[in-house]
């Protein structure tokens, strides 16, 4: 593990591969942490990539620098993060991946500093939230699928992950992953990352903010006015979707799909789930090496 300081946070991350090739920025998703990249990381590396990939702020050793500094989960500040993080490692471009929290940052970054990304795989596509139309309900089948969301705008659920996060994490896998075989020592490794002093607080103000109910950070306003139009991404793009994906479905992505005015490729994988590059590390390798020249 190593830290690189940006002007918010100390970030951890991990890295492999030659320091001179072209990079590849894995990022993780909630609730989860580097480990989803155990099967990514050596054969990137192993094929010339650069490999990079940071604990999100609010996970790992992964810290803000100041007390006073709101502790966002905002997708603005996931992207700035991002951003800050290729900065301060004097990174240009890289070719990013990620899903859920890990997705919606790349997507960010993508959308709003096109010159940073040299291609994309998005494992669950399109992620830039659509805040200003977040009071509008969606079908049933789909809202039954935020029940963790609604629960932690409650003390209930502030209190619920505070002291379930291990059993909590232990069910969401199972509901979003059905066919992945996970173990204990599996969950323990990643639960790790979870005692995080800033875990909670982060996740509770991520949930409130995408609907509007949590003040963002003054800092990234800007960010997220320009977000709020939901705009294009350019940068060459892999779609990656496990058909049996608990929270996300690939039917609720495909719309979004015009979004990405560079789509080389959507894949729906069978059998896989919300944790895709865990269950199918090598879909994830092949969709990087294939936009490392994407013509």
């Amino acid at each position: 593990m190593k830290t690189v300081r940006t002007p918010v946070l100390e970030i951890a991350y991990l890295e492999a591969g030659p320091s001179d090739g072209p990079v590849a920025i894995l990022l993780h998703g909630w609730p989860s942490d580097v480990h989803d990249y155990d099967g990514v990381i050596g054969p990137l590396a192993k094929a010339g990539f650069r490999v990079l990939v940071p604990w999100l702020r609010g996970y790992g050793a992964t810290r803000f620098l100041s007390a006073d500094t709101p502790r966002s989960g905002q997708q603005a500040a996931l992207g700035a993060d991002v951003r800050d993080f290729m900065d301060a490692l004097a990174i240009p471009d890289a070719i990013l991946v990620g899903y859920d929290w890990g997705g919606r940052a790349a997507c960010v970054v993508a959308a709003l500093w096109p010159e940073r990304v040299r291609g994309f795989v998005a494992i669950t596509g399109y992620g830039i939230q659509d805040i200003p139309g977040a009071s509008n309900p969606v079908a049933p089948d789909r809202e039954y699928r935020y029940w963790y969301q609604w629960y932690f705008h409650t003390d209930r659920g502030v209190a619920g992950l505070t002291q379930n996060r291990l059993e909590l994490t232990r069910l969401l896998w199972r509901l979003w992953s059905p066919n992945w075989d996970f173990d204990e020592a599996t969950l323990q490794a990643t639960a790790a990352s979870f005692d995080n002093p800033d875990f909670v607080a982060v996740t509770i103000q991520s949930y409130r903010h995408r609907y509007g109910n949590a003040p963002g950070d003054p800092a990234y306003d800007a960010l997220e006015a320009r977000l709020a139009a939901r705009p294009a991404i350019q940068a060459p793009t892999i779609i990656l979707h496990g058909i049996d994906d608990g929270v996300g479905p690939p039917d609720g992505s495909r719309p979004r799909d015009g979004l990405f005015t560079n789509l080389i490729e959507r894949r729906d994988l069978p059998k896989a789930g919300h944790f895709l590059a865990r269950e199918n590390p090598d879909d994830v390798v092949q969709a990087v090496l294939r936009l490392r020249s994407p013509a």
